[in-house]
């Protein structure tokens, strides 16, 4: 049996993945610092899946205390999920971004260094591809050039840090996987996406404005050259995501292997809002408003490596995601 050290596992995709790697009877340890997420997650997870992890409350940035976690345990893999994500507060607050992302992902190397443990899964983004001519994005394009943002720079980075490492220590051993755009929630309506904090992606919005917590939706511009004017993305069922990185546990080897992890398929805005008013039978109120500084047309992922290496490819759609948002909000 395989010990993980899931950093981040109380947050959203976290909290999913490890449903997924119980399934495989892994022993998990959570290491979060519950900026964004809530401790009550822990309880969740135990109802869906019979067990309940490790958790220790560290910040990343907490050197001395990882130190202690790792001198303590032994671990054969590290999934590394934890980090801030919000777009527009990395723009206000960029010191931020880089100490707690890279600041603490160096930490974290540095422990997995000092105690033998060669093994780290990376949740990076589909930001770090910048601006490409083609909306289909394959992980043989070059990244880090037209990055709009400090939070998909500090992604690009720490991909850059992982392949140094690799390249000095042949025992080393990183998967980088990169995201798309996950939404939905886990079927059993009990855990899903819930920030503490502003949200920043579409759907939480989207939930916040079902709930009446937000007056309406900001659709930031509907002039693009795409099927209906918004713009278009590959949304992924985060359950698909989480069994991503289950799937790809036993086929790590010494080096950095590089992932997709997307549907293949686009979805624009006003289409996502359609599907969710469809699913609920609500109208969902929106505003058109002025195109973000950044913000592309279309882009959406070629994962067919994935398929190839993994056997894994997204099984769920926007409907599925749609249905099992409806059954987590009922349950707030």
């Amino acid at each position: 049996m395989k010990r993980i050290l899931v950093t981040g596992g109380t947050g959203y995709i976290g909290s999913h993945t490890i449903i997924e790697l119980f399934k495989k009877d892994y022993e998990i340890d959570i290491l979060d610092n519950l900026f964004n997420s809530k401790i009550t997650v822990l309880d969740k997870i135990e109802e869906i899946s019979g067990k309940r992890p490790n958790f220790y409350e560290i910040d990343l940035l907490e050197y001395e205390k990882m130190r202690e976690l790792f001198r303590d345990n032994k671990y054969d893999l590290v999934i590394h999920f934890a980090g801030l994500k919000a777009v527009g507060e990395s723009v206000e607050k960029p010191l931020l971004y880089y100490e707690n992302n890279v600041g603490g992902t160096i930490n974290l190397l540095k422990c997995m260094k000092e105690f033998g443990v060669n093994k780290i899964i990376f949740s990076s983004s589909a930001t770090v591809y910048g601006e490409q001519p083609t909306p289909k994005l394959d992980e043989t394009m070059p990244t880090g050039v037209g990055i709009t943002n400090p939070y998909g720079e500090t992604k690009h980075i720490i991909e850059e840090i992982l392949k140094d490492v690799a390249e000095s220590d042949p025992e080393f051993s990183a998967v980088i996987l990169r995201y798309f755009n996950p939404i939905g929630n886990h079927p059993s309506g009990l855990i899903g996406e819930d920030p503490n904090d502003i949200p920043n992606n579409l759907m939480p919005i989207i939930m916040k404005v079902s709930r009446g917590e937000i007056k309406e939706l900001s659709v930031y511009g509907d002039d693009y050259d795409t099927v209906d004017g918004s713009g278009v993305r590959d949304y992924i069922h985060v359950v698909d995501l989480a069994k991503g990185h289950v799937a790809v546990i036993d086929k790590m080897k010494p080096g950095v292997l590089i992932y997709n992890l997307g549907t293949g398929k686009g979805t624009s805005v006003f289409q996502m809002i359609k599907a969710f008013e469809e699913a609920s039978g609500e109208k969902l109120p929106y505003k058109v408003t002025e195109r973000r500084p950044g913000d592309l047309a279309e882009i959406y992922a070629d994962s067919s490596k994935a398929e190839k290496e993994l056997g894994w490819k997204a099984e769920l759609n926007v409907d599925d995601a749609m249905r099992d948002t409806l059954n987590y909000l009922n349950n707030l």
